[in-house]
């Protein structure tokens, strides 16, 4: 008798720890935003030419290993192609477990951003996850 308790309290111990570890769930990007800041408190989608334009994202339940990247373009912009790259770039992730915000940031040149509508395209471990667009005015 004392045999099969064990075995049901192994079984149920087992079953336990098996769903502690999927608690912590998949890692995910999520509430992709253009700001003014650095933590996405100050959102916006709509820049001065001198601004800094910031894309912030959430990251839950990131693992060593997961990237986000950014890839920056012109969108309707006059004298620029539609479409057309300005940059790049991607942040690994090297932690055991991050949760909290990633950012990038594009400052405006020394003459400012040209007027108009650019698209940010954001990648969670080379995937699309997410385009947002802001304009300069």
């Amino acid at each position: 008798m004392s045999t099969k308790k064990l075995s049901i309290f192994l079984a149920l111990f087992a079953l336990i720890l098996a769903q502690l570890a999927c608690a912590a769930g998949e890692p995910s990007l999520s509430n992709v935003r253009t700001a003014k800041d650095e933590d996405g408190k100050q959102a916006t989608s709509t820049f001065g030419a001198f601004d800094t334009v910031y894309v912030v994202a959430d990251l839950s339940n990131g693992v060593m290993g997961n990237q986000v990247s950014s890839r920056w373009f012109f969108d309707n912009v006059p004298g620029f192609e539609s479409g057309a790259l300005i940059d790049e770039s991607t942040i690994d992730i090297t932690e055991d477990s991050f949760n909290g915000t990633v950012y990038f940031y594009f400052p405006a040149h020394t003459d400012g951003w040209p007027v108009g509508t650019y698209k940010v395209e954001v990648y969670f471990n080379g995937t699309l996850n997410s385009t947002v667009n802001f304009t300069v005015q």
